[in-house]
């Protein structure tokens, strides 16, 4: 995994006989125990041993994914692979460029995670690499340490080579049957994964309260979204890994631009912000929550209309969400409501009824998103599913997803009254399936207009 050394301009690191002696004498030992097994390596090695029953007879190779590179020599936050990370459970600590092999070959597999450790003193790596070394980036974890705390047998990653020439029947996630199992074994949530949901989404509510608190700040600056963005960005540092995804911190007209994350607009009193974001932990769980706050604390007569109408899509998709439910028919209950409510305001030339034809779908120009996705150590999970099992799937107790309608009407909408154009509105939560229906993990950060202004009233 290890970078070239670039012969660059900025290599000023001294590399004489008298000088490499020198830098590796005097180093004081640290001793320390062996790290306590994870509270994640049942989990894990429960998901691996799936994986290998499904795949018996083959050699499955998983990547955790080197860094990418933002320019020259600097990289982005590094972020290991999702399949790396659910089959491992390893998270945000994971050595860039390790690598899970499970040999599924013999009745019992045989699993070995491959990574770089650390180096020695006597090696000018752990000074003189920017890209690894300890000088530059900390010290890696031993390889002892690491499968005290993972459960997994290890190994040096310069060996892997070696042992690729035994490997026979190799599947790796470019092969299309198994990138579609490793996206659908996420749809249902073990325990651990549940609770790290609940942390993700704690850590953003508290995040939203932040926002909260900035918005009076943020209506006096030139680009006042970006003092929504970072103070949530902020919380996000402070208590998991980093963003989930890119925060969307759109204000009055912005708000109707579904994926709205340039932030650079201003922040004024009397519109609203639509804020969606979520904080990722540092098992890489993340919550993906929208709230669209007014401004100075109280909604307009028009802002509070098409509010209560995306609650009540919102509130019509809750009722319906419980096992064995298609996942679509979430959707189609939103839906409903939003052709309704449309329909009320005049927007559409025909009845609601009508509207939800499918070959109509007028009301669709003011929703043109889905209702919900599911949610996990990806923002959009399981992506990689068939559709059958992803939009035409049943819902399963365990399964975590999105609830999230909107209405937007654009600034330049003819279709729309005047009074009413320029609002944007969603409301998204994060909830859990269980045994007769969802548990909203997210209920703690107000959803009723008049529950909202107050919490603004009490932070703004």
């Amino acid at each position: 995994m290890a970078k070239k050394k670039n012969a660059t301009n900025r290599s000023r690191t001294p590399h004489s006989k008298e000088f490499l002696k020198f830098i590796a004498s005097d180093w004081a030992e640290n001793p320390k125990p062996l790290p306590p097994l994870h509270e994640v390596a049942p989990f894990a090695k429960a998901r691996r041993e799936k994986l290998a029953k499904a795949f018996a007879g083959h050699v499955i190779v998983i990547e955790a994914s080197l860094p990418r590179i933002r320019s020259n020599d600097t990289d982005y936050r590094y972020r290991p692979a999702t399949a790396f990370t659910h089959l491992t459970g390893w998270g945000s600590q994971t050595v860039p460029g390790s690598v899970l092999v499970i040999d599924a070959r013999k009745k019992t597999p045989k699993t070995t995670l491959y990574l770089m450790p650390t180096a020695g003193k006597d090696s000018d790596e752990f000074f003189a690499n920017p890209a690894i070394g300890e000088f530059w980036v900390g010290q890696r974890p031993t390889l002892e340490e690491v499968e005290a705390s993972l459960g997994i047998k290890t190994a040096d990653i310069k060996k892997l080579e070696k042992h690729r020439e035994g490997f026979q029947k190799v599947l790796t996630e470019k092969s299309p049957k198994l990138k579609v199992f490793l996206s659908e074994m996420r749809f249902v949530k073990d325990d651990y994964e549940i609770a790290e949901m609940r942390k993700a989404v704690a850590a953003s509510i508290t995040g939203f309260e932040d926002i909260a608190r900035n918005l009076r700040r943020a209506t006096t600056l030139r680009r006042g979204e970006r003092v929504i963005e970072g103070a949530f960005f902020a919380r996000a540092r402070l208590e998991g890994h980093d963003l989930g995804y890119e925060t969307i911190a759109a204000s009055g007209a912005n708000a109707c631009i579904l994926h709205w994350t340039k932030n650079d607009g201003e922040v004024i009193d009397g519109d609203l912000i639509l804020v969606d974001a979520g904080v990722e932990v540092d098992s890489l769980y993340t919550a993906d929550i929208t709230r669209t706050l007014p401004i100075n604390g109280k909604f307009s007569k028009e802002q509070r209309f098409v509010y209560q109408a995306v609650l009540e899509a919102a509130d019509a998709a809750f009722a319906v969400a419980k096992p064995g439910v298609k996942f679509r028919d979430v959707h189609n209950a939103a839906m409903e409501v939003i052709a309704a409510k449309v329909s009320e305001l005049g927007l559409i030339p025909v009845s609601s009824e009508d509207a939800l034809k499918p070959d109509n779908q007028h009301h669709r120009r003011f929703m043109v998103h889905g209702t919900s996705h599911h949610l996990g150590i990806d923002v959009h999970d399981c992506a990689q599913a068939r559709r059958e099992m992803y939009q035409d799937g049943i819902l399963e107790e365990g399964m975590i997803f999105t609830i999230e309608p909107g209405l937007y009407f654009h600034k330049d909408d003819l279709k729309v009254p005047e009074n009413y154009r320029g609002i944007g509105v969603r409301i998204e939560d994060d909830v859990l399936v269980t045994k007769d229906g969802v548990e909203n993990l997210s209920s703690a950060l107000p959803r009723d207009p008049d529950a909202l202004e107050a919490w603004l009233q009490k932070l703004i």
